[in-house]
Protein backbone atom coordinates (compact mmCIF):
# COMPACT_ATOMS: atom_id res chain seq x y z
CA UNK A 1 0.00 0.00 0.00
CA UNK A 2 1.04 3.89 -0.78
CA UNK A 3 2.42 5.76 1.91
CA UNK A 4 -0.28 8.37 2.28
CA UNK A 5 0.30 11.43 4.30
CA UNK A 6 -0.86 11.49 7.47
CA UNK A 7 -3.58 13.95 7.16
CA UNK A 8 -4.34 13.09 3.57
CA UNK A 9 -8.07 11.12 2.74
CA UNK A 10 -9.18 11.49 5.67
CA UNK A 11 -11.88 12.73 8.01
CA UNK A 12 -15.41 14.40 6.79
CA UNK A 13 -15.80 13.36 3.08
CA UNK A 14 -19.08 14.27 1.91
CA UNK A 15 -20.94 12.79 -1.24
CA UNK A 16 -22.81 15.54 -3.13
CA UNK A 17 -25.84 15.85 -4.14
CA UNK A 18 -26.52 16.39 -8.07
CA UNK A 19 -28.42 19.70 -8.03
CA UNK A 20 -31.05 19.86 -10.95
CA UNK A 21 -32.57 22.63 -12.91
CA UNK A 22 -35.40 21.96 -15.20
CA UNK A 23 -34.03 18.74 -15.79
CA UNK A 24 -30.23 19.53 -16.84
CA UNK A 25 -27.22 19.66 -14.04
CA UNK A 26 -27.11 22.91 -12.37
CA UNK A 27 -23.47 23.39 -11.99
CA UNK A 28 -23.28 26.29 -10.77
CA UNK A 29 -25.74 25.55 -7.88
CA UNK A 30 -22.83 22.50 -7.74
CA UNK A 31 -19.87 25.18 -7.08
CA UNK A 32 -21.60 26.85 -4.41
CA UNK A 33 -22.04 23.69 -2.61
CA UNK A 34 -18.31 23.03 -3.02
CA UNK A 35 -17.68 26.10 -1.35
CA UNK A 36 -20.53 25.37 1.33
CA UNK A 37 -18.93 22.00 2.44
CA UNK A 38 -15.19 23.59 2.54
CA UNK A 39 -16.82 27.23 4.85
CA UNK A 40 -17.85 24.50 7.17
CA UNK A 41 -15.10 22.51 7.64
CA UNK A 42 -15.13 19.38 5.59
CA UNK A 43 -11.83 17.25 4.82
CA UNK A 44 -12.91 16.77 1.45
CA UNK A 45 -15.55 16.45 -1.12
CA UNK A 46 -16.84 13.54 -2.92
CA UNK A 47 -18.33 13.89 -6.41
CA UNK A 48 -20.58 11.36 -7.94
CA UNK A 49 -21.81 9.12 -4.72
CA UNK A 50 -24.92 7.74 -4.33
CA UNK A 51 -26.39 10.63 -3.12
CA UNK A 52 -25.65 12.27 -6.70
CA UNK A 53 -28.13 9.70 -8.01
CA UNK A 54 -25.18 8.50 -10.44
CA UNK A 55 -27.29 5.91 -12.55
CA UNK A 56 -29.09 9.26 -13.77
CA UNK A 57 -26.41 10.99 -15.06
CA UNK A 58 -24.53 10.38 -18.04
CA UNK A 59 -20.53 10.07 -18.60
CA UNK A 60 -20.26 13.32 -20.05
CA UNK A 61 -22.55 14.87 -17.02
CA UNK A 62 -20.07 12.79 -14.24
CA UNK A 63 -17.00 13.77 -15.59
CA UNK A 64 -18.33 17.92 -15.55
CA UNK A 65 -18.86 17.28 -12.00
CA UNK A 66 -15.75 16.20 -11.60
CA UNK A 67 -13.95 19.54 -13.51
CA UNK A 68 -16.63 21.91 -11.48
CA UNK A 69 -15.64 20.34 -8.14
CA UNK A 70 -11.67 20.45 -8.64
CA UNK A 71 -12.00 24.01 -10.10
CA UNK A 72 -14.31 25.24 -7.22
CA UNK A 73 -12.15 23.76 -4.54
CA UNK A 74 -8.93 25.23 -5.82
CA UNK A 75 -6.88 22.74 -4.14
CA UNK A 76 -8.17 23.70 -1.15
CA UNK A 77 -9.26 20.42 0.29
CA UNK A 78 -8.94 16.95 -1.81
CA UNK A 79 -11.50 15.65 -4.12
CA UNK A 80 -12.32 12.27 -4.65
CA UNK A 81 -14.26 11.49 -7.93
CA UNK A 82 -16.37 8.42 -7.47
CA UNK A 83 -15.75 6.90 -11.11
CA UNK A 84 -18.11 3.48 -10.90
CA UNK A 85 -20.07 1.79 -12.87
CA UNK A 86 -21.84 -1.35 -13.76
CA UNK A 87 -19.75 -0.94 -17.00
CA UNK A 88 -16.48 -1.85 -16.49
CA UNK A 89 -15.27 0.77 -19.73
CA UNK A 90 -17.69 3.23 -18.04
CA UNK A 91 -15.61 2.98 -15.21
CA UNK A 92 -12.36 3.53 -16.80
CA UNK A 93 -13.64 6.18 -18.72
CA UNK A 94 -14.43 8.01 -15.66
CA UNK A 95 -11.35 7.27 -13.95
CA UNK A 96 -9.11 8.42 -16.58
CA UNK A 97 -10.89 11.69 -16.81
CA UNK A 98 -10.94 12.17 -13.10
CA UNK A 99 -6.98 11.99 -12.71
CA UNK A 100 -6.72 13.59 -15.72
CA UNK A 101 -9.00 16.13 -14.36
CA UNK A 102 -6.81 16.72 -11.27
CA UNK A 103 -9.27 14.92 -8.77
CA UNK A 104 -7.10 13.69 -5.97
CA UNK A 105 -8.23 10.33 -5.11
CA UNK A 106 -10.86 7.88 -6.64
CA UNK A 107 -13.96 5.41 -5.01
CA UNK A 108 -14.75 2.72 -7.31
CA UNK A 109 -18.44 1.07 -6.52
CA UNK A 110 -18.52 -2.79 -6.76
CA UNK A 111 -20.26 -3.33 -10.06
CA UNK A 112 -24.08 -3.30 -9.64
CA UNK A 113 -26.81 -5.82 -10.95
CA UNK A 114 -24.34 -7.93 -12.06
CA UNK A 115 -23.23 -9.92 -8.79
CA UNK A 116 -19.77 -11.42 -10.23
CA UNK A 117 -18.01 -14.01 -8.16
CA UNK A 118 -14.71 -12.61 -5.94
CA UNK A 119 -12.32 -13.81 -8.51
CA UNK A 120 -13.87 -11.35 -11.18
CA UNK A 121 -14.32 -8.34 -8.82
CA UNK A 122 -10.69 -9.19 -8.09
CA UNK A 123 -9.33 -9.36 -11.83
CA UNK A 124 -11.94 -6.29 -11.86
CA UNK A 125 -10.20 -3.41 -10.01
CA UNK A 126 -6.41 -4.73 -10.30
CA UNK A 127 -7.31 -4.77 -13.66
CA UNK A 128 -8.42 -0.96 -13.07
CA UNK A 129 -5.83 -0.72 -10.62
CA UNK A 130 -3.05 -0.75 -13.82
CA UNK A 131 -5.18 2.56 -15.60
CA UNK A 132 -4.38 4.86 -12.86
CA UNK A 133 -1.54 6.62 -10.39
CA UNK A 134 -4.07 8.04 -8.14
CA UNK A 135 -4.89 6.21 -4.61
CA UNK A 136 -7.95 4.07 -5.21
CA UNK A 137 -10.60 2.71 -2.38
CA UNK A 138 -13.62 0.29 -2.67
CA UNK A 139 -16.57 1.24 -2.17
CA UNK A 140 -18.70 -1.54 -0.43
CA UNK A 141 -22.67 -1.27 -0.42
CA UNK A 142 -23.97 -4.65 -1.06
CA UNK A 143 -27.56 -3.18 0.01
CA UNK A 144 -27.46 -1.16 -3.44
CA UNK A 145 -25.12 -2.83 -5.74
CA UNK A 146 -26.03 -7.04 -4.66
CA UNK A 147 -22.15 -8.10 -3.94
CA UNK A 148 -20.25 -8.45 -1.29
CA UNK A 149 -16.56 -8.43 -0.98
CA UNK A 150 -14.58 -10.72 1.32
CA UNK A 151 -11.72 -9.84 3.43
CA UNK A 152 -9.41 -12.32 1.46
CA UNK A 153 -10.39 -10.54 -1.93
CA UNK A 154 -9.52 -7.32 0.26
CA UNK A 155 -6.28 -8.56 1.17
CA UNK A 156 -5.71 -10.40 -2.64
CA UNK A 157 -5.87 -6.51 -3.74
CA UNK A 158 -4.21 -4.77 -1.73
CA UNK A 159 -0.92 -7.51 -2.61
CA UNK A 160 -1.47 -6.74 -6.06
CA UNK A 161 -2.26 -2.85 -6.45
CA UNK A 162 0.10 -0.62 -4.09
CA UNK A 163 -2.51 2.49 -4.97
CA UNK A 164 -5.58 0.71 -3.53
CA UNK A 165 -5.89 2.10 0.05
CA UNK A 166 -8.70 2.22 1.67
CA UNK A 167 -13.19 1.32 1.25
CA UNK A 168 -16.14 3.13 2.01
CA UNK A 169 -17.96 0.71 4.23
CA UNK A 170 -21.34 1.25 3.87
CA UNK A 171 -22.83 -2.16 5.53
CA UNK A 172 -24.42 -2.25 9.35
CA UNK A 173 -20.95 -4.48 10.24
CA UNK A 174 -18.66 -3.17 12.67
CA UNK A 175 -16.86 -6.70 13.07
CA UNK A 176 -15.82 -6.62 9.80
CA UNK A 177 -14.15 -3.12 9.89
CA UNK A 178 -11.93 -4.16 12.90
CA UNK A 179 -10.55 -7.48 11.11
CA UNK A 180 -10.36 -5.50 7.72
CA UNK A 181 -7.99 -2.79 9.96
CA UNK A 182 -6.21 -6.06 12.46
CA UNK A 183 -5.13 -7.75 9.05
CA UNK A 184 -4.47 -4.45 6.42
CA UNK A 185 -3.29 -2.00 9.12
CA UNK A 186 -4.47 1.02 11.01
CA UNK A 187 -3.37 2.95 7.66
CA UNK A 188 -5.74 1.29 5.94
CA UNK A 189 -8.49 4.27 5.11
CA UNK A 190 -12.41 2.97 6.23
CA UNK A 191 -14.65 5.56 5.77
CA UNK A 192 -17.94 5.08 7.52
CA UNK A 193 -20.34 5.02 4.71
CA UNK A 194 -23.89 4.47 6.91
CA UNK A 195 -25.25 7.70 9.53
CA UNK A 196 -25.89 5.49 12.44
CA UNK A 197 -22.53 3.74 12.82
CA UNK A 198 -20.62 7.16 12.15
CA UNK A 199 -19.24 7.25 15.90
CA UNK A 200 -19.08 3.68 16.63
CA UNK A 201 -17.12 3.09 13.10
CA UNK A 202 -14.92 5.70 13.79
CA UNK A 203 -14.58 4.79 17.43
CA UNK A 204 -12.53 1.11 16.52
CA UNK A 205 -10.15 2.82 13.77
CA UNK A 206 -12.73 4.32 10.86
CA UNK A 207 -10.48 7.31 9.35
CA UNK A 208 -13.62 9.06 8.66
CA UNK A 209 -17.45 9.88 7.49
CA UNK A 210 -18.47 9.73 4.02
CA UNK A 211 -22.18 10.75 4.78
CA UNK A 212 -24.93 12.00 2.86
CA UNK A 213 -26.23 14.29 5.91
CA UNK A 214 -22.74 16.10 5.33
CA UNK A 215 -24.71 18.02 2.93
CA UNK A 216 -26.63 19.13 5.66
CA UNK A 217 -24.84 19.80 9.11
CA UNK A 218 -21.57 19.12 7.28
CA UNK A 219 -19.59 21.27 10.51
CA UNK A 220 -20.87 19.13 12.74
CA UNK A 221 -19.55 15.76 10.54
CA UNK A 222 -16.23 17.73 10.85
CA UNK A 223 -16.49 18.43 14.31
CA UNK A 224 -16.87 14.81 15.75
CA UNK A 225 -13.94 13.07 13.22
CA UNK A 226 -11.41 15.74 15.21
CA UNK A 227 -13.14 15.28 18.38
CA UNK A 228 -12.34 11.69 17.98
CA UNK A 229 -8.66 12.61 16.43
CA UNK A 230 -8.52 14.57 19.62
CA UNK A 231 -9.18 11.37 21.78
CA UNK A 232 -12.55 13.29 22.79
CA UNK A 233 -14.91 10.39 22.74
CA UNK A 234 -17.42 12.07 24.85
CA UNK A 235 -17.76 14.77 22.86
CA UNK A 236 -17.52 12.62 19.62
CA UNK A 237 -20.57 10.81 21.41
CA UNK A 238 -22.64 13.60 22.19
CA UNK A 239 -22.35 14.48 18.69
CA UNK A 240 -23.77 11.36 17.55
CA UNK A 241 -26.56 12.02 19.52
CA UNK A 242 -27.11 15.42 18.48
CA UNK A 243 -27.54 14.07 15.27
CA UNK A 244 -29.27 10.91 15.31
CA UNK A 245 -32.57 12.09 14.55
CA UNK A 246 -31.95 14.13 11.59
CA UNK A 247 -29.27 10.64 10.41
CA UNK A 248 -32.77 8.72 10.70
CA UNK A 249 -34.59 11.09 8.41
CA UNK A 250 -32.01 10.66 5.27
CA UNK A 251 -33.61 7.18 5.07
CA UNK A 252 -37.18 8.02 5.58
CA UNK A 253 -37.34 7.29 2.17
CA UNK A 254 -34.59 6.06 -0.62
CA UNK A 255 -31.63 8.33 -0.75
CA UNK A 256 -31.05 11.30 -1.27
CA UNK A 257 -34.99 12.36 -1.41
CA UNK A 258 -35.08 13.31 1.84
CA UNK A 259 -31.89 15.10 1.76
CA UNK A 260 -32.95 17.22 -1.06
CA UNK A 261 -36.33 18.13 0.11
CA UNK A 262 -34.56 19.46 3.42
CA UNK A 263 -31.54 21.67 1.47
CA UNK A 264 -33.84 22.90 -0.57
CA UNK A 265 -36.34 23.51 2.74
CA UNK A 266 -33.12 25.55 4.61
CA UNK A 267 -32.35 27.31 1.23
CA UNK A 268 -28.84 25.11 0.21
CA UNK A 269 -30.05 24.68 -3.20
CA UNK A 270 -31.94 26.61 -5.43
CA UNK A 271 -34.49 23.40 -6.37
CA UNK A 272 -35.42 20.27 -5.18
CA UNK A 273 -35.30 17.73 -8.78
CA UNK A 274 -34.63 14.54 -9.36
CA UNK A 275 -34.39 12.87 -12.15
CA UNK A 276 -36.80 9.74 -12.76
CA UNK A 277 -36.78 7.08 -11.56
CA UNK A 278 -36.48 9.20 -8.74
CA UNK A 279 -39.08 12.10 -7.37
CA UNK A 280 -39.44 14.66 -4.89
CA UNK A 281 -40.74 13.52 -1.40
CA UNK A 282 -44.43 13.14 -1.01
CA UNK A 283 -46.36 15.99 1.50
CA UNK A 284 -46.91 13.33 4.26
CA UNK A 285 -42.78 13.08 3.90
CA UNK A 286 -42.19 16.68 3.44
CA UNK A 287 -43.91 17.35 6.83
CA UNK A 288 -42.28 14.51 9.03
CA UNK A 289 -38.85 16.04 7.71
CA UNK A 290 -40.13 19.97 8.48
CA UNK A 291 -40.97 18.31 12.01
CA UNK A 292 -36.99 17.13 12.11
CA UNK A 293 -35.27 20.33 10.69
CA UNK A 294 -37.24 22.70 12.98
CA UNK A 295 -36.08 20.32 16.56
CA UNK A 296 -32.85 20.31 14.73
CA UNK A 297 -33.30 24.20 15.25
CA UNK A 298 -32.51 24.50 11.39
CA UNK A 299 -36.00 26.56 10.67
Amino acid sequence: MMDLPKDFLRGSIPPLITPFRNGTVDFTAYAAMVEFQIAEGSHGILVNGTTSEPATLTVDERNRAVDVAVEAAAGRVPIVAATGSQSFADTEALTLHAEKAGADALLIVTPYFIRPPQRGLAAYYLELAKRTGLPWMIYHIPGRAAVNVTLETLCEIADKAPNFVGMKHAVDDLGFVSRCLARLGMDFRIFVGLEDLSYPMMAVGACGLMNAVGNLRPARLAAMCEAVWEGDLGKARDIHYALFEINQAVFYDTNPIPIKYMMKKVGLIPENEHRLPMVPALPELERRLDGVLERAGMV
